[in-house]
């Protein structure tokens, strides 16, 4: 698979088929979705947003390889994991490795959802990043739209981080659990040391501790 965009600029990067590029991984985390989910960061946007959380996953060049199959069996194998959110970076450019990730995960019964810089409307469109149909199709919840900084919300009461982002609750199931707050952070330790911090206030920092 191949990250294509619009961009001249942005050098395009062959992914082998079946292989995520990915920024981060945590299990467990309560500020990325309903419940407890684990949260995959793909590497690569070239949105570029002023006040963006994550400019680390600006880049496109190969960050972490990771198979389908095996990232799966990494969700599955935490039984605390009720669903999983796709951020970064842009899902959306990835949308063929995670619609193939999405269909493990719900076969196992586990919710899927996803942020993404595009809006439902361009991920509708034509134009859309190849596989955009495939993941739509997956997702139980979309948060869409880009971080615009001079719209930025930090409320107890917002799931979303800026005022023109919209959340796309497609699992009936799900409209009921839309509780999760734009001023949470969380801090994962890793086994080896290194720190996350993630939420929609909090930069991810993958530097040692």
């Amino acid at each position: 698979m191949t990250n294509r965009t619009t961009n001249s600029s942005v050098r395009l990067v062959e992914i082998p088929p079946g292989y995520l590029n990915i920024m981060g991984y945590v299990d467990q985390s309560e500020v990325n979705g309903p419940g407890t989910r684990a949260v995959v960061w793909v590497q690569g946007c070239r949105s570029e947003c002023p006040g963006c959380f994550n400019p680390a996953s600006w880049s496109f060049e190969i960050n972490q390889l990771v198979e389908v199959e095996q990232l799966a069996k990494q969700i599955l194998g935490n039984p605390r994991n009720t669903g999983v959110t796709f951020s970064g970076g842009e899902p959306f450019w990835q949308a063929v490795a995670l619609a193939r990730l999405a269909r493990i995960v719900k076969a196992a019964g586990l919710n899927v959802m996803s942020f993404s810089g595009f809006t439902l409307a361009q991920l509708q469109a034509n134009q859309a990043p190849p596989g955009a149909k495939e993941l739509l199709e997956q997702l139980d919840i979309l948060i869409d739209g880009p971080f615009v900084e001079s719209l930025a919300i930090h409320s107890p009461n917002s799931p979303v981080s800026s005022r023109n982002q919209k959340v796309r609750v497609f699992n009936p199931a799900l409209k009921d659990c839309i509780t999760w707050a734009s001023d949470q952070i969380e801090i994962h330790i890793l086994k080896d040391g290194s720190r996350i911090f993630t939420g929609f206030r909090g930069q991810m920092d993958l530097g040692e501790s």
